[in-house]
């Protein structure tokens, strides 16, 4: 239980045989296992890795096996993804090691009578890749190409084509599975950046500053977040620089009311409040209570006085009209521009989901404007890259609220960087190297 393969190995069948959630299925096993950082993170990376390089892995197995993929046992195919992706991408796993490993695990699990197919397909995966650049075979159609060659269901390769172009899609599917970074941003009422920067670097952590954003610090391999220092001091929050963007975008002022309508696990709640100078009010609401509690323990961390809970479906609040200055809606979405951190979310969301978001979208704007005080504006903000869930949702509400119009960005504000003239702000991961995100701020006419 102890080798952080075989922990690997059994979040992979608990996505496989329950469809568990990677995050959660991981969590579990490593919560019963004793590891080292560096195992935990050896089976992290495995875990993430085989369920982002699925849809290769899988190629790659059916090209290999002689036995087809319905005839073999379900879990045979967890050992094959670990022992294939360490040997395609880990080059500081020895390849018999990976090997071996893999065999090891097809007998732990009583697969010991499939060793020997496990050990043969592996080693003629090596056999091929001593012998030419690469053993998988794709197709020469562009949209079935990227998506086998990186691992990405054809309908989400085709959005990306139809926008980017093939060499820009081909970049953005590197990029997202790429291991994230851990972006932080600086509490202004408890530290400057200066003093998070020297407190880091006397504890032997390397960490950058971002463009345009001028409170982001970047750090890669960061290991338990809780014992950096400023942790506990409430100094920063982990927040990727986009989403510190948002709200940027929404430029709360002191003394506002600010209603936040989507507000768990309470980034952007806490970002608000710190621009505010923790003077106003703002109201995080979200229909997840056990995830408000994320927001209330953010706020007492960062020592923030003007955050008030609110649980409930935000459709059914009445209690805000007319009454809050700025709204954000960071609305539920696909989180197609976070494939790097939600390994899963690919696999998880079809066309058919991103229909039934889209829908919910439209509802949630056309409530929360009602919340809005004449003048006030609203910011509406995605994480995702998927045009029906971010301006096609504008558009149709801009359609049928005359009064309401896209307030582009003021030329200093650091999200300007990323804005086109009319004001649609977009975050593409591969360009500007952060999650990707799309935002735009609504005025209503006074």
């Amino acid at each position: 239980m102890q080798n952080p393969r075989q922990i690997a190995f059994l979040a992979l069948r608990d996505t496989h045989r329950h469809s568990a959630k990677a995050d959660d299925a991981l969590d579990k096993w490593l919560r019963q296992a004793k590891l080292s950082d560096r195992d935990r993170g050896l089976a992290t990376e495995l875990v993430y890795g085989c369920v982002r390089r699925m849809r290769t892995l899988d190629a790659l197995i059916d090209q290999l096996a002689k036995k087809k993929s319905h005839q073999q046992p379900p879990d045979l195919r967890a050992i094959l993804h670990t022992g294939l992706y360490q040997l395609r991408y880990l080059s500081h796993i020895p390849p018999r090691a990976a090997v071996d490993t893999a065999v090891e695990l097809a007998k732990q699990n009583s697969l010991a009578g499939l060793a020997g197919f496990v050990n043969g397909l592996l080693r003629q995966y090596l056999r091929l890749a001593a012998d030419c650049a690469d053993p998988l075979q794709v197709p020469f159609d562009p949209v079935q190409r990227l998506g086998i060659s990186h691992s990405y269901p054809d309908w989400i390769v085709k959005n990306w084509l139809d926008r980017l172009g093939f060499e820009e899609t081909e970049q953005l599917c590197r990029w997202f599975n790429q291991s994230p970074t851990i972006d932080l941003r600086v509490n202004p009422l408890r530290a400057s950046i200066e003093r998070v920067e020297a407190a880091m670097a006397e504890a032997g952590m390397a960490v950058s500053r971002v463009p345009h954003l001028p409170l982001a610090l970047r750090t890669e391999g960061a290991g338990a977040i809780q014992n950096l220092p400023g942790y506990r001091e409430g100094w920063w929050a982990v927040q990727d620089s986009s989403a510190q963007l948002v709200s940027y975008l929404l430029d709360p002022q002191p003394g506002e009311v600010v209603v936040d309508a989507c507000a768990a696990p309470g980034g952007k709640t806490t970002h608000i409040a710190e621009l505010t100078g923790d003077r106003g009010t703002i109201w995080a609401c979200d229909r997840a209570v056990s995830r408000l509690e994320k927001v209330s323990e953010n706020a007492g961390r960062l020592g923030l006085l003007s955050i008030q809970i609110c649980a409930g479906d935000i459709r059914n609040f009445s209690q805000f009209a007319g009454a809050a200055d700025r709204v954000l809606l960071d609305a539920p979405c696909s989180g197609l521009g976070t494939l790097h951190r939600r390994a899963d979310a690919r696999w998880r969301q079809t066309p058919e989901t991103v229909r039934e978001l889209s829908a919910l979208q439209g509802e949630l704007i056309a409530h929360v404007a009602s919340f809005v005080k004449p003048g006030g504006a609203i910011v509406y903000a995605t994480c995702t890259l998927n045009p029906p869930e971010n301006e096609s949702i504008i558009e149709v509400f801009l359609d049928s609220h005359p009064s309401w119009r896209i307030e582009p960005p003021a030329p200093d504000m650091p999200v300007a960087a990323f804005a086109s003239p009319e004001g649609w702000v977009r975050v593409w991961p591969h360009r500007h190297q952060m999650d990707g995100f799309f935002m735009v701020r609504l005025r209503l006419g006074k």
